[in-house]
Order: structure tokens, then C-alpha cells, then sequence
């Protein structure tokens, strides 16, 4: 066991909106509120952080200058509002007594973007060098937002992680790097070991899963610590799955906090939720570990 409480991490940005009323079903998703309703997403950072997590991530997933010019934005106003998604959960965080707490940046996969599940496919059929033109510039407008950190997440392969971590590597900025994964593999079906080895580089500070079912997480996490002996990140959803046809989240949620201890003895270093996880999830998460 690395420890005898993890880093809590918060959980999913859109079910709490949603939560709060929000319809989030055009293709910027939870992005589009970066300009419609900041002072949302800064409620959701604030009830995350007082729920107990340690780190707000911030609602920059699936915001991008060239999605929000397909929805009319200039590329000067698409610019800032990825921006503001940093300086939002900055203040929110400020805002706050007590311990310190952090702001990781999310820098979603390139599937997010195109709005029609293939963050959970991969191989999207686009070149390396196309995948470096659409993180590239969203990597730099995130980092002159002032983060602690970038959660590079949800990516489903290594062909767009081999991208990432060059980025990562010339822009010198630390990051979480976090892929969404079926059973023992990525989602574009490629060995973990293979997968955590691009982990290793220093910029990388840990190494995980996210956005998959909890049952996942165990055998990622262990493999992770193996591969890279370096902390390793854990925030799976709730257990539902997402039907991208439907646009919608079929099947049951699990009791993802009865399998934390488990995850944390495997080497899990933070431990959060994903998508369908809410403020309550976290409270209850944080209230085990501080028990």
C-alpha cells in the first residue's frame, strides 16, 4: 500500500450539470456552458471540492477552437474560453480555506470533439500529424491559463498518446495520463504494457484509467504501478455505458466506493469518478478514506 488515504479527485463535469438542469446534447457538450453559464461550472467545482475532492478538472475535455467555430465563435472568443476554463476552477478553488487544493486541465481525446463516441473506438483514421495540429494549440492555451497540471484523459490508444506525450515533453508541463479501457485493453483493443510504457516520460507525474466500468480498474491499476513505478490514477463511471447512437447511458450503476480499497492497495495514489459520478459518489468516496 502506497499510503493510507488516496487524493481524491472529483467527478463527472456533465452529469452535474445535467444534474443542475443543464441540456447538454449538442456537440460541445458540457463545453458550451464555458460561454452560456460559467457560474455553473463553477458551482459544480465548488460542490466537487466541498464534497472532498482535492482536485477540480476542468471543463475543457471537449472544447477545442475548431469546435466551437462550428458553432459560430470567433476564434479569438474560442480561444479565451478554453482559458476560462482553467481560470474558472482557479478561483473557485482560491475561493476556498484549508488545505491545498489543485486545478488539472482536461485535455480530452480528439474523439471527444467529433461528438460521436469515438473516444471509446480510437483510430480515428487521421494522421499524427493532424492529431498534433488539434492538441498542440490547445495544449499551449491550457498551460498560459496557469493549471497545476494537465489530465490528459480518456484517450483510447496509443497512436493519439504517442502524440500527446511528445507535446508533453516539448511544452515541459507536468500531466496525468489516463486512458479509457475495455477489460485489459485500450479501447482500440492494444495491451496495457504497452500502453503504460509511454508513461514513463518525466512530464508524466501518474499514470491510469478512466472512463471505464469499476470492475476495469483493479488489473489497470496493478499494471500501471508495474509498468512505470509511478503513482497511478483511478476514476472509472459509475458502471453504465454510454450508447452513442441513443446519446444516452444505459444499464446499471455500481458501488464503485466498496472496490476503492482495493484500488488504493493495488497502488492507486488518486481515486476519483468519471462520467455518472456526482458529488455525493465523491463525498461517500472521501468519506471512507477519512474514516
Amino acid at each position: 500500500m502506497t499510503s493510507d488515504r488516496p487524493v481524491i479527485l472529483d467527478g463527472g463535469m456533465s452529469n452535474a450539470l445535467e444534474d443542475r438542469g443543464h441540456d447538454l446534447s449538442d456537440a460541445l457538450w458540457s463545453a458550451r456552458l464555458l460561454r452560456d453559464a460559467p457560474t455553473e461550472i463553477a458551482a459544480v467545482h465548488r460542490a466537487y471540492y466541498e464534497a472532498g475532492a482535492m482536485v477540480a478538472t476542468t471543463a475543457s475535455y471537449q472544447a477545442s477552437v475548431p469546435g466551437f467555430e462550428r458553432f459560430g465563435v470567433a476564434r479569438s472568443e474560442a480561444e479565451r474560453l478554453i482559458g476560462d476554463s482553467v481560470r474558472i476552477a482557479r478561483e473557485v478553488r482560491d475561493s476556498l480555506p484549508g488545505e491545498r487544493r489543485l486545478v488539472a486541465a482536461s485535455v480530452g481525446p480528439y474523439g471527444a470533439v467529433l461528438a460521436d463516441g469515438s473516444e471509446y473506438r480510437g483510430r480515428y483514421g487521421v494522421s499524427a500529424a493532424a492529431l498534433r495540429d488539434f492538441h498542440g494549440p490547445r495544449l499551449e492555451l491550457l498551460i498560459e491559463a496557469g493549471p497545476d497540471l494537465l489530465a490528459v484523459e480518456t484517450i483510447p490508444d496509443l497512436d493519439e498518446a504517442e502524440v500527446l506525450v511528445q507535446l508533453l515533453a516539448e511544452l515541459d508541463f507536468p500531466a496525468w495520463l489516463s486512458y479509457s479501457v475495455a477489460g485489459s485493453q485500450t479501447r482500440a483493443g492494444q495491451a496495457l504494457t504497452e500502453a503504460f510504457k509511454l508513461g514513463t516520460l518525466d512530464q508524466v507525474v501518474a499514470v491510469g484509467i478512466n472512463c471505464c466500468a469499476p470492475e476495469d480498474v483493479q488489473h489497470a491499476v496493478e499494471t500501471a504501478v508495474a509498468v512505470t513505478g509511478k503513482p497511478a490514477i483511478a476514476y472509472p463511471n459509475s458502471g453504465e455505458s454510454w450508447d452513442a447512437g441513443g446519446r444516452r447511458w444505459t444499464g446499471e450503476a455500481a458501488d464503485a466506493t466498496s472496490l476503492a480499497a482495493g484500488w488504493l492497495d493495488a497502488g492507486a495514489t488518486y481515486i476519483g469518478g468519471c462520467c455518472r459520478v456526482g458529488p455525493d459518489d465523491i463525498r461517500a468516496l472521501a468519506a471512507q478514506f477519512s474514516a
